[in-house]
């Protein structure tokens, strides 16, 4: 086995995609991902909970991103502008992810498990921004509508970003869609 090699987690990240693609999440086991990766089940399970952790595990990443961003907006900055920058800041993390990005979109949409889980992973984004506006002295339920309406945005541009390959990078989709949602509730 190659556990010397660099870069485990890549490996099995890889490695499991390929399978959950190739066979389907449900009929792929730790083991055959662990094997594809060239690694062992133990190491697996040092970088990963279970198999559908290497779908989220940069969830924690992405909600430390957005909250720093909502933190750092200007002063001045409307509860969507800070938002909208901190959505924008996303944008640049699911960027560098690319192909690997629709293919775990491609897994998810396949499963209603993982489906669920990802909306439970927006929610939890979608609280954490609360909070972060919340934090910046925005009362409710303003915090929480802006939280939410920036997820819908993010949920939104992501999508189109995941049919459009070889489109518009993430961030100016995020862009759009955000005057799009302005246009919308200006009646336009």
């Amino acid at each position: 086995m190659g556990r010397w090699e660099p870069n485990a987690r890549g490996r099995l990240e890889q490695a499991a995609l390929e399978l959950y693609l190739e066979r389907g999440f449900e009929q792929t086991t730790v083991a055959e991902i662990a094997k594809r990766a060239g690694l062992t089940e133990r190491t697996f399970f040092r970088h990963f909970a279970d198999k559908r952790e290497v779908l989220f595990w940069g969830s924690g990443t992405l909600q430390e991103q957005l909250v720093n961003a909502v933190a750092d907006a200007p002063e001045s900055a409307t509860p969507m502008d800070a938002i909208a920058a901190a959505i924008e800041s996303a944008g640049v993390l699911l960027q560098l992810r690319g192909e690997s990005a629709r293919q775990r979109q491609a897994v998810i949409a396949a499963n209603t498990e993982l489906q669920e889980r990802e909306l439970i992973k927006l929610a939890s984004l979608s609280a954490a921004l609360a909070e972060a506006l919340r934090r910046r002295g925005v009362a409710e339920p303003a915090a929480s509508l802006a939280a939410e309406a920036g997820i819908a945005v993010f949920k939104i541009a992501y999508v189109r970003w995941i049919d459009e390959t070889g489109g518009p990078d993430v961030s100016r989709l995020i862009r759009e869609s955000f005057d799009e949602l302005k246009a919308v509730t200006a009646g336009r």
